[in-house]
């Protein structure tokens, strides 16, 4: 992380855009110069959050989540002032968005700390994952088909230039699937199959007449679920220390060592983090359905929706204003 003190002399120099990225582990605020390098950002900082662990069966977000949220947000906008960064886009992602009191939990954060946390659509997110990887991989990679598997939806998105021209959000996330399939410390494998079948049957609806124009696309995963289970397949690192790609057959034979083991066990896996050990499972099954339906691998990609973000608000802040300012 970037000190306050010397992004500030950073902030009087040039002007940046930021991205305040509020999620389901974290809430995590990065800031770039306008025009610059995603890769050699001005300020970084991150809280840990654990919403998962506060969503109730109705899918309400609890007190103690939505306290740690509102913490976790005015620290940061404390560090957005005192930076001086006056384009800062508070994001709000699945977690929070499709939360049974979402609008209670806006209003409670606007009041306490002054930030308005804004949604995207799951389409817009896909778009803007699908630019990441554009910017990522450049023009001579050609035609991309991008991946994104998030902790409440999947987004997918696909084009052969700057923009994507297919794109898609499927609530098929990691987390929302643990909760609605997989909600036991060691799964059946009846359940395992019916939850494969599920997203296979989700995944082949929405490409639905797009799927013939999509061969021959090259296939890029941007998550973390996917850079974890890349990990955990055996990819070798890249020089940005992230897995290069991960295959389904790779991916195949992970499932069941994943399903024997209890959560708690999970975590010692290579690549598996302890947060997220709860939904490896349901996010290894959505990925292998997602491979199988898109050519049996994928090449991992370091950036996603956030990176996106601060591309897209590097060309054309005013796009989205007012969403930019931070009182």
């Amino acid at each position: 992380m970037v000190s306050v003190a010397s992004a500030n002399s950073v902030t009087s120099r040039a002007a940046t855009v930021g991205v305040l990225d509020v999620g389901c582990f974290s809430a995590r605020l990065l800031v770039v110069r306008q025009g610059g390098s995603l890769l050699d950002p001005v300020f970084s900082h991150k809280t840990r959050l654990r919403l998962d662990r506060t969503l109730d069966a109705s899918g309400k977000l609890g007190g103690e989540g939505v306290d740690a949220i509102v913490e976790a947000v005015d620290t940061a906008g404390g560090l957005i002032r005192e930076l001086g960064v006056t384009k800062v886009f508070p994001l709000a992602t699945s977690s929070i968005r499709d939360a049974r009191n979402a609008s209670q939990v806006v209003k409670r954060v606007r009041k306490e700390t002054g930030v308005e946390l804004r949604f995207l659509s799951g389409k817009r997110e896909a778009e803007l994952s699908y630019l990441a990887a554009r910017r990522w991989y450049g023009a001579s990679a050609g035609p991309l088909a991008v991946l994104d598997i998030g902790g409440g939806t999947v987004e997918l998105a696909a084009g052969h230039g700057e923009h994507a021209s297919f794109a898609r959000s499927l609530r098929l996330g990691a987390r929302e699937m643990t909760r609605t399939w997989l909600n036991t410390d060691i799964p059946s494998e009846q359940r395992i199959a019916a939850l494969r079948e599920h997203a296979l049957e989700r995944v082949g609806g929405a490409l639905d007449d797009a799927a013939p124009r999509l061969r021959g696309f090259r296939t890029v995963g941007c998550s973390k679920v996917l850079r974890q289970l890349a990990r955990l397949a055996g990819a070798r690192p890249n020089r940005e220390g992230a897995a290069k790609d991960l295959r389904v057959e790779d991916l195949r034979k992970w499932i069941p060592r994943l399903a024997m083991l209890p959560v708690s066990r999970r975590a010692e896996l290579p690549g598996i983090s302890r947060s997220r050990s709860r939904q490896a499972l349901a996010g290894a099954v959505v990925a292998e359905a997602l491979l199988t339906v898109f050519g049996g691998s994928a090449v991992i990609c370091p950036w996603s929706t956030t990176h996106g973000l601060l591309l897209s608000l590097q060309d054309s802040p005013e796009r989205y204003w007012p969403s930019l300012s931070v009182a």
